[in-house]
């Protein structure tokens, strides 16, 4: 196995890893956490969000970067020289990347302290499950692209 090789899957690994545990992280948060606090006294609940949030915001933030750096080295490095002139491969792609960039948003609103982002996280839930479908529909579109593989 060549240097590049190695480059390439320890890339391809780390993205998918990152997305294994911000995906999960976040159907967590949305179906396990967030209805278990909801059973709590307010004062308890508000602090364990502050708390879950503080730490979680590490994570997003983390993770937020480690895809931008793995989705392009992927995209730019090792798909681009083999999908060039693929039109459908691209078009799919850019539809990923964007939506991508929307759960990064939504993400990076959810915990983050901005006041113009507080109703937002006032309606955690509904926002927490938009961000779960979109994320699901982007593994969708990777899956598809990898076994379409490349045409010939």
């Amino acid at each position: 196995m060549e240097l590049i090789d190695f480059v390439n899957v320890a890339s391809r690994w780390l993205h998918v890893s990152t997305a294994i545990v911000l995906v999960g992280g976040t159907v967590f948060m949305r179906f396990v956490l967030t209805p278990s606090a909801e059973k709590l006294p307010q004062p308890e609940h508000d602090r364990l969000r502050e708390l879950v949030t503080a730490t979680w915001r590490k994570v997003v933030m983390a993770g937020i970067a480690l895809f931008l750096l793995t989705g392009f080295y992927n995209y730019l490095v090792v798909a681009l020289p083999k999908h060039h002139g693929d039109k459908l491969y691209h078009a799919l792609m850019g539809i990923k990347i964007l939506a991508a960039f929307g759960v990064f948003f939504l993400a990076e609103a959810l915990v983050g302290r901005s006041a113009a982002f507080a109703p937002l996280r006032q309606k955690r839930k509904t926002w927490l499950l938009v961000l779960i479908v979109v994320a699901f529909a982007i593994v969708a579109i990777s899956s598809l692209l990898r076994v379409r593989g490349v045409p010939a």
